[in-house]
């Protein structure tokens, strides 16, 4: 009875999984459609960072791993061509890592969280830009990104919270 509930389980897993990423790529799809033009070239929402959050909580970290890799690959491909793909994936992997570390230390919340992912989502880019332009002057926008990092990440994390507040 033991092993049925576990595959169960997993099985559950899996298709919430599928069905998230599935949602992330329709955020991604729908913040090309729709720019969200803060008059600040390249600051996005990141309304897809909402899905991989909830993930991180509510199914764990290998899940939401992946639902973020699917994410950035196939949008990136789709919507914003091979670099723009490579500044997504740079900026995913960081954000994820950090996201994860903040989790593991249980001093922050979903919110604090968020914002720790927005802020280096960005570093990572910048350091992708920096690396394909060779020129460290790139980091002199990265101010800029901080501040946009913050407060998406702050809108983010709290509706994320909201969210999980039903889930959980």
């Amino acid at each position: 009875m033991s092993s049925r509930s576990n595959s169960s389980s997993r099985t559950r897993r899996l298709a919430y999984s599928a069905l998230l990423a599935a949602l992330a790529l329709i955020f991604s799809y729908v913040e090309v459609l729709i720019p969200f033009n803060f008059g600040i070239p390249g600051v996005k929402l990141g309304i897809a960072n909402l899905v991989v959050i909830i993930a991180l909580y509510y199914l764990g970290p290998r899940y939401a791993f992946t639902i973020n890799m699917i994410r950035v690959i196939v949008a990136g491909l789709l919507f914003s061509g091979l670099f723009g793909c490579l500044y997504s994936l740079a900026g995913a992997l960081l954000s994820f890592c950090m996201m994860l570390l903040t989790k593991k230390t249980g001093l922050f919340s979903v919110t604090g969280v968020s914002i720790c992912g927005g802020v280096f989502h960005n570093l990572g880019q910048i350091l992708v830009a920096t690396f394909l332009v060779s020129s460290l002057k790139m980091f002199a926008y990265f101010p800029v990104l901080i501040i946009s990092g913050v407060i998406s990440g702050c809108i983010i994390g709290v509706i994320s919270w909201l969210i999980l507040q039903r889930l959980l």
